[in-house]
């Protein structure tokens, strides 16, 4: 109970007292002294006067009336004892009136105090209906934090058994990868071995073969150098033999006739005949013989000349054999070095497959470190998480357990305060209605005056009702009351009787007004009251609540559309485009149109949002691109009813549908008079003045080019107004009545961009691109680094067309054909940006990869088919608008690549203006930072988003193809 101020009736009616009690708070009235003062009687009067109204209202038979308005413990009292019931005094007129007034006043402030007491009770209601409803409040959200712990708990579980269960299968991987590894070493061994033996086989087979094949060269040579000689040698000797033989002969012939004649002649001469002429016949035979002797000595040495020769041809035979000797003895030595050089390669590659076994076996435990880590640190983050749960689940409990405990001090002190107005106005009415009975419990009750304030106390906690009712009292420090003692009005001094209470000069204080009372109702919240705690709990617990739901169920950001993607415009579409090729050189052999047309589907679903048609036009080339009747679009590809029926299916799946249009050239129908093609018929019959005049090939009548002369067909001329407002209808015409929402515009290089500009402005396209098709730079045969003015002029073809187009970026498309070949220096310029166009302009930036062009059975200019995924992962990844060719998506078996490339795109909300911020360019590999939520790294650089400390965030691994590309995404 509080301090109740007792009315000055109690003990007396005493005029012109200052103050009565009304409510709960003082104020003036004269005729019933309520006031501050402590109360006073008179003990001398000169007219006997009667104290009490009636007879029914009594004194206590012993009250003590203690008085502590100053800080000395002097009491003030008069005792005032009665042996019986007092005399009833004479009651003048007008005092009897005024003590009526008194009572029907009194009556008046009872019946306000029973309002008020009825209003209490209301309170009363109310907090009990409040503090039943905290109740409730409090067991729901009980039941909702159990829950919401259970649920915590179940999933902790399932992820802790789904943590299990990857750790037995990546144990289990690991085991069969390293039963791989060492079946792949044992394989590699043999396979090794089998290919030295089998090389080492053929080189000595080949090698023996050449040897043996020399040696037998060698040996035929010496064979027939020695045959011939000695055929030569015997020849030579029989053919001397028999002419020696046959000189011989031939001389012992004469020698006989010789003799014959010497005998003769004896004969004659003894028988008397002349010798002479027998002696001159026998000097000329002699002479003949001499002659045919010399002849032989001729033939003698012409035969030993020859037999010299041969011996000088067999020692050169000699020679060559010895050569060949030598060449076999090198060809041996050569073998034997080759044997030795494979035996060095051999154990070389075997130490190199031992060293790639020891690297892989090593691979492999790091791989098993690095997934027990993981698979640590995933578990200490469920544990962290079980232990943020936990936490959250006991500071809830906790907060609980306070605010219950609040409310139940906030409905002891409602209790209280309710008991003791209950008291007050009990006590009122009894003193009010002269009710109050007599009571022995009553006589030691003490009443306190302090500073003209009566405080009944009825127990040992009413200091306690009194904090809650009056406010908090805190203990004053010494300088505050210091303050206090200088400022505080001064008290008036002790009176001893009623007369000179009434001429003194000091008056009591004001009591303050109702508003001015501190109320637990009125009081606003600040630091260190349970309420505040309580909602810094509840703010504490529900962060903790989003991390944990986070931690267990969240792991990737996911994107949300933005105002950007319903802002359209011709030059970027969305912004977040992502456009596809539906047709490659060949597609006209199909019926296109419906084998397009079921794909939407598919597209829409991977993330598609754009589909480049093939030119619909009639055509002298059956790929579309050689226009004649613009009308007439019945080609190769289908009929008109089927690029209807197939735009449809776009549109019905959310695509937008872009048409190849061809406006720089266009065939004509008919010829001129001097043979030339240059009459076009159809809807557009237009004549050689609608031809440029610097075409060489079709004598047009109309003004020079604006760009490049492409030669195989007749060049528009765009200056002329009639030629660009049937453009301009028949743009329109595609738009509203066959369902195109943009263009692909091909070969612009022919005609100026301020052409584009206006039949853009005029067809209002969703989306537009321009082929500008221009030859990079190169030195010896290599693409240089700077490809500034390839790019600067692409740039100034969308400059010209006011950024109503956007361009194809041919120089990401060569750039990249050289830096993934381990260049990947080659992706950023000194400026630290992408060095296509990429890096200049990236929202008029169109990337590809492939086209019609440059891949498919034309294959002017494919881009490397083992690079294709690392192409995609670039440019899928980087601003701009990024174009899918159809052979890639559909032929190739990378639809499902592009599927998670396209879903990482979407996932981190990149877009064609995203940032980029390059953090490594070299020969191993290349980092880029697109926008806030995506890191990307191409090649075998080593590199991690987690060990950098200029990224901040939780990075976690979207996509990980090796060296060929790795995508990080933020969580």
């Amino acid at each position: 109970m509080g301090s109740i101020s007792l009315p000055d009736m109690a003990v007396g009616i005493i005029h012109h007292c200052p103050t009565a009690y009304s409510g709960a708070h003082w104020k003036y009235d004269k005729n019933l002294c309520l006031g501050r003062r402590p109360p006073i009687f008179r003990t001398a009067s000169k007219r006997k006067k009667n104290l009490f109204c009636k007879p029914h209202w009594l004194c206590k038979s012993r009250t003590r009336i203690l008085s502590s308005m100053d800080d000395s413990s002097d009491t003030f009292a008069d005792v005032v004892e009665t042996s019986g019931r007092n005399e009833v005094l004479n009651i003048e007129e007008d005092e009897l009136i005024t003590a009526r007034k008194a009572l029907s006043e009194a009556q008046a402030r009872q019946e306000a105090i029973e309002k008020e007491r009825d209003q209490l009770l209301e309170k009363l209601a109310c907090s009990e209906a409040k503090q039943q409803e905290y109740v409730a409040t409090i067991l729901h959200e009980k039941e909702l934090a159990i829950a919401e712990v259970e649920a915590a708990k179940s999933l902790f579980h399932q992820k802790l058994q789904e943590s299990v269960e990857e750790k037995f299968s990546l144990e289990s991987k690991l085991v069969l990868a390293k039963n791989d590894a060492v079946e792949l070493a044992v394989q590699v061994e043999k396979l090794a071995e089998i290919a030295f033996q089998q090389a080492t086989s053929h080189i000595l087979e080949d090698a023996q073969l050449r040897v043996s094949a020399a040696e037998t060269a060698a040996a035929e040579a010496a064979y027939e150098i020695e045959k011939q000689i000695r055929d030569v040698t015997e020849g030579s000797i029989l053919s001397i033999v028999e002419q020696s033989k046959y000189a011989i002969e031939k001389a012992l012939d004469v020698a006989e006739k010789a003799g014959e004649h010497a005998t003769k002649a004896v004969s004659e001469f003894t028988e008397g005949m002349n010798p002479l002429d027998e002696l001159a016949s026998i000097q000329s035979k002699n002479i003949m013989l001499q002659g045919v002797v010399n002849d032989l000595e001729s033939q003698l040495l012409l035969t030993r000349s020859d037999v010299d020769r041969l011996k000088l041809e067999l020692e050169k035979a000699h020679a060559h054999a010895n050569a060949f000797e030598l060449r076999a003895k090198d060809a041996e030595k050569a073998l034997l070095e080759f044997q030795e050089s494979s035996k060095k390669n051999t154990l070389q590659k075997e130490e190199e497959i031992m060293s790639l076994i020891e690297k892989m076996k090593k691979d492999s435990s790091e791989r098993k470190k690095a997934s027990s880590k993981a698979f640590k640190a995933e578990l200490q983050s469920i544990r962290d998480a079980i232990g943020a749960a936990k936490e959250m689940a006991h500071s809830k409990d906790d907060a609980y357990l306070r605010r219950c405990e609040a409310l139940q001090r906030s409905l002891k002190a409602s209790e209280a305060t309710t008991k003791m107005w209950r008291q007050r106005a009990e006590m009122a009415e009894s003193i009010l209605c002269e009710e109050r009975p007599l009571g022995e419990g009553d006589e030691d009750s003490i009443y306190v005056v302090n500073g003209g304030r009566i405080d009944l106390l009825t127990d040992d906690d009413s200091q306690k009702w009194k904090l809650l009712s009056d406010g908090p009292r805190r203990e004053i420090p010494q300088w505050m009351a210091r303050k206090i003692r200088t400022i505080r009005p001064r008290f008036p001094p002790r009176k001893i009787d009623v007369a000179e209470a009434l001429s003194s000069k000091f008056r009591s204080l004001d009591l303050p007004k109702p508003n001015e009372v501190w109320s637990i109702a009125q009081e606003k919240p600040k630091e260190g009251d349970t309420l505040i705690e309580h909602v810094i709990e509840k703010e504490t617990i529900e962060k903790k609540r989003k991390a944990l739901e986070h931690a267990l169920q969240g792991k990737t950001i996911q994107w949300q559309k933005t105002p950007e993607q319903t802002n359209l415009e011709s030059g970027t579409g969305t912004g977040r485009e992502i456009v596809f090729q539906g047709f490659n050189w060949e597609s006209w052999r199909k019926q296109w149109y419906l084998d397009l047309a079921p794909k939407a589907a598919d597209l829409s679903k991977i993330g598609v949002t754009s589909v480049w048609f093939p030119p619909p036009t009639e055509s002298v080339a059956p790929q579309g691109y050689m226009p004649s009747d613009l009308y007439n679009l019945n080609s190769s590809y289908g009929s008109v009813e089927e690029l209807k029926h197939c735009i449809g299916e776009m549109h019905s799946q959310g695509l937008l549908a872009l048409g190849d249009v061809v406006l720089n050239h266009r065939c004509a129908q008919k010829q001129s008079p001097n043979g030339i093609w240059n009459i076009f018929g159809g809807k557009l019959a237009w004549g050689p003045e609608a031809i440029v005049c610097d075409d060489p090939n079709f004598q047009g009548c109309g003004n020079p080019s604006s760009g490049d002369i492409f030669h195989a067909a007749p060049n528009i001329d765009h200056s002329k107004d009639f030629v660009r407002n049937d453009i301009k209808e028949w743009l329109n015409w595609l738009r509203n009545d066959i369902g195109f929402d943009g263009w692909r515009l091909d070969f612009v290089r022919g005609f100026s961009g301020t052409y584009v500009k206006e039949y853009i402005e005029a067809s209002v396209p969703a989306f537009a691109i321009g082929e500008y098709w221009d030859s990079l730079a190169y030195e010896n045969g290599n693409l240089c680094y700077n490809q500034d003015a390839h790019r600067q002029r692409i740039v100034n073809w969308i400059n010209a067309t006011g950024g109503t187009s956007s361009a194809f970026d041919v120089t990401t498309k060569g750039i990249l054909h050289s830096a993934l070949h381990n260049q990947y220096w080659r992706l950023i310029d000194p400026q630290g940006k992408p060095t296509g166009v990429l890096g200049w302009w990236p929202s008029r930036a169109v990337t590809f990869l492939e086209n019609h062009d440059t891949g498919s059975t034309q294959g002017h200019w494919p881009f490397p088919r083992d690079k294709l995924t690392q192409g995609y992962a670039y440019i899928l990844t980087h601003p701009g608008t990024p174009v899918i060719f159809y052979d890639h998506l559909y032929d190739f078996g990378l639809h499902d690549i592009l599927t998670e490339l396209i879903e990482a795109r979407r996932r981190a909300g990149i877009h064609c203006r995203s940032a980029v911020k390059i953090y490594h360019a070299n020969n191993e590999g290349y980092v880029a930072q697109i926008g806030d939520t995506l890191v990307m790294k191409l090649g075998h650089f080593d590199w991690n988003p987690s060990k950098e400390n200029h990224l901040e965030g939780s990075w976690q691994t979207f996509v990980d193809k090796g060296s060929d590309y790795k995508l990080w995404l933020r969580q």
